[in-house]
C-alpha cells in the first residue's frame, strides 16, 4: 500500500436481486482503507439497531487479522467474504479474531471464522465467562427486573411480546486478553485497554504508533451506549464505565476507531459530551428522588432521553427502564441514594433517612 491509497473508498457488493424490499440489506459504509494496512470492513446486522459493525482487518505478512467479526448470520458472513476479497483475502486467510466484547454483533461470526481458517479468537475472562450467561437465556430475569422496577403490567406484556434471542453454542476464545496485554499480531503494537462499563470485559485497543483507538462499542460518536443490568457480581457497571471512559484522557489519541457509526477525532470533545450526558442524567433522577417519584419506573419518566418516555417502545423503552436502574445503582454506589426492596423496589436519596 502507497500513502496515496489513504481514506480510498470501495464499493459494497450489490445488492443481491429477487429478494422483497423488506429484507433487503440496508445500506452500510462501503470497505474503506484508513491506514496502510488497515481497513475498516462494516458487515450489515439482521436486527433494527444498530444497522453494521465495523471490522477492522489488520493486514500481515501472515495473514489478515481482525477486530470483531459480527453477527452469526449467513448475510454478514457474505459480506465479510466479499470484504476480505476487495481487500485481496479471504476468511480462509484470517489468523486471528480480536473480540472486543461478547455481544453477538461483535462475537458472533468469530467462530464461524475459526472454522474456515484455523484462526485464533480473544476475548477478555470476564466477557468470556458471560457466554455461558447469554447461552441460558433472560426472559424470567427480564420479567422479574420489570415487576420490580414497577413497570405497569401492560407495557411489561408488550415488551415482553417480542421475546428473547437465544443463543447456543457460542464460540468459547483460544486466547484470554487482560488489561495491559499485546495480542500476537505480527508488524502491530496493540495493546489492550479493559474498559468494563458496556460489558463487564469490554476491551479497547490502543495502537500508539498510529495513535489509535479502537473502541468497540465504549465510545462512539453519537450514541451514548448502554450498560448491563446492575447484579450482585457486577453493581455498578455504570460506574465502571464513566471510569473506563475517564481512563481515556492519558492516550494521546489522533483518531478514534468504534465498532459503530463512523471513525472520528476530538475525543476529548466527545468525552466531555458524554460526562455532560450522564451527568445530567444523574442530576435529574437526584431531582426526581427530592421530588415525588420512587419507583424506577416513575423515575424514568423524569430523565431527559432523545424522545419522551410516552412515545418510546420495544427496546428503546426497555433500554430507557435498564438505563434507570444502571443510573439508580451508581447513585447508591456513591451513597447519594438507597433502596427498599420490595414489589416494586423505591427509592430515596441517602440523606432523606
Amino acid at each position: 500500500m502507497t500513502m496515496s491509497d489513504l481514506g480510498r473508498r470501495l464499493a459494497p457488493p450489490a445488492q443481491r436481486r429477487g429478494e422483497p424490499p423488506s429484507t433487503r440489506p440496508r445500506p452500510v459504509p462501503p470497505l474503506e482503507q484508513v491506514r496502510p494496512g488497515l481497513w475498516s470492513l462494516p458487515v450489515p446486522l439482521p436486527v433494527a439497531r444498530p444497522a453494521y459493525t465495523i471490522v477492522h482487518v489488520l493486514e500481515t505478512p501472515a495473514g489478515p487479522y481482525l477486530i470483531d467479526a459480527g453477527w452469526d448470520d449467513d448475510g454478514t458472513f457474505e459480506a465479510l467474504s466479499a470484504g476480505l476479497a476487495a481487500i485481496g483475502t479471504s476468511v480462509a486467510e484470517v489468523r486471528g479474531v480480536i473480540v472486543t466484547h461478547a455481544h453477538p454483533d461483535h462475537h458472533g461470526l468469530a467462530g464461524r471464522v475459526r472454522a474456515a481458517s484455523g484462526a485464533w479468537m480473544s476475548l477478555h475472562p470476564l466477557d468470556a465467562a458471560l457466554l455461558d450467561r447469554m447461552e441460558e437465556g433472560s426472559e424470567d430475569r427480564l420479567a422479574a427486573t420489570l415487576a420490580r422496577a414497577g413497570v405497569p403490567a401492560d407495557v411489561t406484556e408488550a415488551l415482553l411480546g417480542g421475546g428473547q434471542l437465544v443463543f447456543r453454542d457460542l464460540a468459547r476464545p483460544d486466547v484470554l486478553l487482560e488489561d495491559g496485554d499485546r495480542p500476537d499480531v505480527p508488524g502491530w503494537d496493540l495493546r489492550a485497554l479493559w474498559t468494563p462499563g458496556h460489558s463487564p470485559g469490554h476491551l479497547c485497543f490502543w495502537e500508539p504508533a498510529n495513535r489509535l483507538l479502537l473502541s468497540g462499542d465504549h465510545v462512539l460518536p453519537v450514541t451514548a451506549v448502554g450498560t448491563p443490568l446492575p447484579s450482585e457480581d457486577n453493581p455498578d457497571p455504570l460506574g465502571d464505565h464513566l471510569r473506563s471512559l475517564a481512563r481515556l484522557r492519558d492516550l494521546d489519541v489522533a483518531e478514534v476507531l468504534p465498532a459503530h457509526e463512523h471513525r472520528f477525532t476530538a475525543l476529548e470533545h466527545r468525552l466531555a459530551e458524554l460526562d455532560a450526558l450522564h451527568g445530567g442524567r444523574l442530576a435529574e433522577l437526584v431531582a426526581g428522588l427530592r421530588a415525588d417519584a420512587s419507583t424506577p419506573w416513575e423515575l424514568t419518566d423524569r430523565v431527559t432521553w432523545r424522545r419522551p418516555l410516552r412515545e418510546l417502545t420495544g427496546v428503546a423503552l426497555r433500554t430507557a427502564v435498564f438505563d434507570t436502574l444502571a443510573y439508580l445503582a451508581c447513585l447508591a454506589a456513591n451513597g447519594v441514594a438507597k433502596v427498599d426492596a420490595g414489589s416494586p423496589d423505591r427509592w430515596r436519596l441517602a440523606d432523606a433517612g
